[in-house]
């Protein structure tokens, strides 16, 4: 059904190739997870389907086609036979999810009986049956991504694409979007995903084809995800020099005790001081040397200026002794770059336009 030919492809402006040399084949009625870190080549593959690109080396064959030799012309066509699923739903905010559903439909121009008997039956498929008539601002991020498989599946493909469908996901709806995935499949449909859900992967056991910068590294059937090193953590990393602020916070807090009071013994001044010179990093040593050098001298001169006068004048001059003055430290706070994202023209990109009866194309066994 889909097949890879020892397929390279090179994007212009980049030395290295985003995929290089892969071979596979996607038999009718499999469920392939595509995984790997960013920037694998996982998103090329499924371009590559989808037609959006053409291989610089190899070919790819879908549906029995070979995709290089499909005119321009005759792409929409093609599409119409392969459904896509995408992590930022494309769903059209004006319009309601019974006329999201229907828009695929009517493009291609399918009867109005035809999309009043399929719409209803594609929506109790995805579990939305009794919300044809909300829009997508009304629906939660779950619920917008089923009206968008609903979309997809309404033509009835042959093959559902999937790129990262459960990334804009709260766990619990991720959980329920790979369930209904299962159920298409298993009614027939062709899946291939692409992902980074290394639990899903895990679970369900199918076959899983692993990329790593743009090759091939595994084709296993009931396999798992793998390697997740290149998985991003949401455990935030520690700060470098969070230890070195940390004693020389309690060094400062020390001498201020000292000036005060003039009850702490040199020793454990020399104890604090030699913790904030070994929890300092490079990028604090100087300032842990300065601080550690002025907390010694002004411990000693306190020290003897307190053996000098009694408790009571000690009290007296209370007033006149000043706390050293904090350290502050400044991080420095990046801001997100604005990303400008250009209009996506979505009849074209799920595989719609005009009709031209002439020039339809669909699979060949």
């Amino acid at each position: 059904m889909i097949r890879f030919e020892n397929v390279t492809k090179r994007y212009r402006g980049t030395a290295k190739p985003a995929l290089s040399k892969v071979d596979f084949e996607v038999l009718r009625g499999e469920f392939i997870f595509l995984v790997g870190a960013s920037g694998s080549g996982k998103s090329s593959c499924l371009h590559l389907i989808l037609r959006e690109e053409t291989p610089s080396e190899g070919r790819v064959v879908v549906l029995g086609r070979d995709l290089r030799t499909l005119s321009s012309r005759k792409v929409p066509y093609f599409r119409r036979h392969i459904g896509a699923v995408f992590q930022d739903f494309r769903l059209l905010p004006n319009k309601t999810v019974f006329q999201n559903v229907a828009f695929t439909l009517q493009v291609i121009g399918s009867s109005r009986g035809f999309i009043q008997q399929a719409v209803p039956e594609v929506l109790a498929l995805v579990g939305l049956a009794g919300k044809e008539k909300r829009f997508p601002h009304e629906l939660s991020g779950g619920e917008q991504q089923r009206v968008a498989i609903a979309r997809a599946l309404a033509n009835r493909p042959q093959v559902l694409l999937a790129d990262e469908p459960t990334g804009n996901l709260d766990p619990a709806t991720s959980v329920d979007i790979m369930q209904l995935l299962s159920r298409i499949n298993a009614g027939g449909t062709t899946v291939v995903m692409a992902t980074h859900e290394a639990g899903f992967v895990d679970q369900m056991q199918r076959r899983v084809i692993e990329l790593r910068h743009g090759e091939m590294v595994r084709d296993e059937r009931h396999g798992g995800y793998g390697d997740t090193s290149g998985i991003p953590s949401l455990a935030p990393e520690p700060e470098r020099g969070a230890a070195a602020v940390a004693a020389l916070t309690a060094v400062l807090e020390l001498h201020r005790e000292i000036v005060e009071t003039g009850s702490v013994e040199p020793a454990v001044v020399d104890a604090a001081v030699a913790a904030a010179a070994e929890a300092a990093e490079p990028v604090f040593e100087e300032q842990a040397v300065v601080a550690a050098d002025a907390a010694r001298e002004e411990a000693a001169a306190a020290l003897a200026e307190a053996a000098e006068h009694p408790a009571s004048d000690h009290a007296n001059d209370e007033a006149d002794a000043a706390p050293a003055p904090p350290r502050t430290n400044t991080i420095p706070v990046v801001e997100a770059a604005d990303i400008d994202v250009a209009e996506l023209g979505l009849a074209d990109r799920l595989g719609l336009g005009e009709t031209d009866p002439d020039d339809e194309v669909g699979p060949t066994s």
